[in-house]
């Protein structure tokens, strides 16, 4: 049927523009669909689009995965032994080219989705810093997004300093950052026309990393 084979330049084009794009996941730490996190993420999601990059999101409370079990028997190629649904973020993380971490403050630190996901990643630690084997080789642009009802600086202090372990030990460089204070109510981040240009301009920066 005429139309529906594309000439082979312009596949060819296709596929190196492909190629050439940036990968760009979000994950979103949040157990709350729609709220504040999730916007902010969305929002820095388009900001990445916008420059190019093929976005992809995650949501941590949708997948079926459990705790870090610390087991003895470990592989000594950086990967975990448990069979569930973190598999499809370490396969994510090795191939993208930037990684938005969003989360929520809970407790004055991350939700427990996002520090169950990041303990679930002491394989890679083990691999790299005890066995001096890289299992995420490839470098990685990346960027956090947190969302606090209370004004206290320290929480994010707190959450960032995890971050930032979890990116040292999988290859990702902490390119930028978004703390949000003061905002409590579901949606209530709408109200803060200053956050959603911020995340969009975030987006766009991890999109245009260079050197990654």
């Amino acid at each position: 049927m005429p139309g529906l084979c594309a000439p082979a330049g312009i596949l060819r084009s296709l596929v190196r523009e492909l190629l050439n794009s940036m990968n760009v996941l979000g994950i979103n730490g949040s157990p709350r669909t729609g709220g504040n996190t999730d916007i902010l993420l969305d929002r820095a999601l388009e900001g990445a689009r916008s420059r190019g990059a093929n976005v992809e999101k995650i949501v941590l409370n949708d997948l079926n995965f459990c705790p870090c079990r610390e087991c003895a028997d470990l592989k000594d190629d950086g990967s975990c032994i448990i069979e569930d649904d973190m598999r499809l973020v370490y396969e994510r993380i090795k191939y993208i080219d930037g990684l938005i971490l969003a989360s929520p403050i809970f407790f004055g630190s991350l939700s427990a989705q996002t520090k169950m996901m990041i303990d679930r990643f002491q394989c890679a630690w083990r691999a790299k810093y005890i066995l001096k084997k890289e299992p995420f080789k490839k470098r990685k642009a990346g960027a956090f997004i947190s969302v606090a009802a209370s004004d206290r600086r320290d929480f994010f202090d707190n959450a960032k300093a995890i971050v930032k372990n979890l990116f040292v030990a999988v290859n990702i460089d902490y390119r930028e950052e978004l703390f949000c204070r003061g905002v409590d109510k579901k949606g209530d981040i709408l109200k803060y026309p200053e956050f959603l240009k911020k995340a969009y301009l975030l987006g766009q920066k991890i999109a245009k990393t260079e050197g990654v």
